[in-house]
């Protein structure tokens, strides 16, 4: 019987997670490619979550990553491309990055909306080295029983996170200690 040592398992750990992270990361999306997944996106979030819709109504912006994807064994990578709209239009494009260790295995992909509440989460999305989810602005997972308790008069937070559209095999979905930077072009 061949064993791994745990250096081994856990350079095979990385190595996965490190391409997982990479191979998206190379691939070029068209803007007009990503315009049409955000849409579809926030047609499907507005439809399952209407607090989601009337939240971003009256919003400063709402950061929307259509398509991320996630996957590891004990060392995990998730990575995607996303865009602000302010206003109705795309005022930039962001990729969406976070890796974490422990005990998970799996892969899966899903999509999330950023609702930026403040001029204050606004800003610290635009700050020049991007933004980790954690830090800054306060985030408040809309889980879909508290969303129906949630209004815009009892909003009173910086920024409220959405999640859509799991698909896949791995447990749980985190967005804290994600990381946002800015793209030149998606």
């Amino acid at each position: 019987m061949f064993m791994f040592s745990r250096l081994k398992v856990t350079a095979l750990a990385i190595s996965f997670a490190a391409a997982l992270i990479a191979v998206p990361a190379q691939a070029e999306d068209h803007t007009a490619e990503l315009e049409a997944k955000a849409d579809a996106a926030l047609v499907k979030l507005y439809e399952k979550s209407p607090k989601a819709k009337e939240l971003a109504a009256v919003a400063k912006g709402v950061l929307v990553f259509p398509d991320i994807g996630k996957g590891g064994f004990i060392v995990a990578g998730q990575y995607g491309k996303g865009l602000l709209r302010q206003g109705g239009k795309s005022t930039g494009y962001f990729s969406s990055a976070q890796g974490s260790v422990g005990l998970q295995a799996g892969i899966q992909k899903f999509g999330y909306a950023l609702v930026l509440m403040t001029d204050k989460a606004v800003k610290q999305l635009n700050a020049a080295d991007g933004w980790e989810l954690g830090t800054g602005p306060s985030i408040v997972v809309v889980e879909e029983g508290a969303a129906a308790n949630l209004t815009t008069r009892t909003a009173k937070d910086d920024v409220y996170a959405f999640t859509f559209d799991q698909k896949g095999l791995m447990g749980g979905i985190g967005i804290q200690g994600t990381k946002i930077t800015r793209l030149k072009r998606p």
